[in-house]
Parts: structure tokens; C-alpha cells; sequence
């Protein structure tokens, strides 16, 4: 059987939107209404791709389940705290793969120099909870009925997790595409593939 975390493409567009469909359609998890075609998950993929990771797990050629990080808010003194998402195809759940995902992707955002990340839970999410705090992050809040979806008006945590020092004068982090191509890159792909379990 044939396990790896890769970077995403515009060609894994419609395996992604197999994964990210049902979670808009079906459940409160993603504050979407519609879902979004191919084509607008490859634009996702390409934008993100200017600045920031975009991951897939992919097993014997079957994307298993994808995450991502993109800004966390527009503002210049935001630019070290990243939000990230991650999902996993029904068929894949609890066998590591969202648990592999995130950490090969918050060792690529260390890599890049960001401070912080945050992940934002629509509530009530058991599952996401537990993910997220296996993996250091804290919980640091929660918005009270910030959106309407699947007939109920929804609460959102917050939880956040520190990435690297606070220093006195950070660097801007380095866009995704200037690790790429370095050694050690491939490295940081795999950090959660010894997580999964086949």
C-alpha cells in the first residue's frame, strides 16, 4: 500500500471537493451554504499556493484527506498567525490521517517562520476538539451563535497553538514555494506519515 503527504494541485481539485461536498451539504462543520465546483477548489489550491501550505494525504492514489493554511486576517501585523483547516474523507477517519496531516503541515509553517496558529471549530464538534488539543492547541475562546447553518445558529471555538518563539524583530515568513525546492523539504512532507494507520 502506497502512503504520502504531497503538496496539492489544481488536478486534485475534484478528489477534494469528493471530501469537501458532503461537509457543506450535510453538516454545521463548514459555514459554507454552497458547494463550491472543481474549478473553484482548483482556484483555492492555486491562491493558496501563493503563500501558504496546502496538503494532501493521498493512499494507494486516493486523496485520504487534504489541510491547508491561509490568513489568519488581512492586516500586516497578522501576517505570523496563520488559521488551518483540515478534513478527511468518511472513509478514511480515525486511521491518523487528519493527525498526520496537521503535522506535517505545522512543521512546514515552523519551517516558514510563523508564530501561531489558530483553528476555528464549528460548534459542536467532539472529534475536531480532540484533534486539535492532541497536537498543543488550547482553547482560547468561543463566539456565540456567529452563524446559521443546518437550521441552528452556531457557536465557533477558537483554539490556538504556539509554532516558534515570540522574537523582538521577526523576518516576514517565506512564501511556501521558496521551501520547495530545498533540502529537507520532502522531510517535513512526511513528518505525520508514521501517525497513520494503514
Amino acid at each position: 500500500m502506497s502512503v504520502k503527504i504531497r503538496l496539492a494541485s489544481k488536478k486534485d481539485a475534484t478528489q477534494i471537493l469528493k471530501i469537501y461536498g458532503p461537509v457543506v451539504r450535510l453538516t454545521h462543520i463548514s459555514f459554507e451554504h454552497e458547494v463550491p465546483d472543481a474549478s473553484e477548489i482548483a482556484e483555492r489550491i492555486a491562491l493558496t499556493l501563493c503563500q501558504y501550505p496546502w496538503l494532501v494525504c493521498e493512499i494507494d492514489s486516493r486523496i485520504a484527506g487534504y489541510a491547508y493554511a491561509g490568513a489568519f486576517r488581512s492586516r500586516e501585523a497578522y501576517q505570523w498567525t496563520v488559521e488551518t483547516t483540515v478534513y478527511v474523507h468518511e472513509g478514511y477517519q480515525r486511521r491518523g490521517v487528519s493527525r498526520a496531516l496537521y503535522s506535517s503541515l505545522l512543521a512546514i509553517l515552523r519551517a516558514q517562520g510563523y508564530r501561531s496558529a489558530i483553528g476555528v471549530i464549528a460548534m459542536p464538534n467532539a472529534a475536531s476538539i480532540r484533534a486539535h488539543e492532541a497536537l498543543g492547541f488550547q482553547e482560547i475562546g468561543v463566539f456565540s451563535n456567529v452563524g446559521f447553518k443546518a437550521g441552528a445558529w452556531r457557536d465557533t471555538g477558537w483554539w490556538q497553538l504556539d509554532l516558534s518563539p515570540a522574537l523582538e524583530r521577526p523576518q516576514s515568513p517565506r512564501p511556501i514555494g521558496d521551501l520547495v525546492h530545498r533540502d529537507g523539504f520532502d522531510d517535513l512532507l512526511q513528518t505525520g506519515l508514521p501517525g497513520i494507520k494503514i
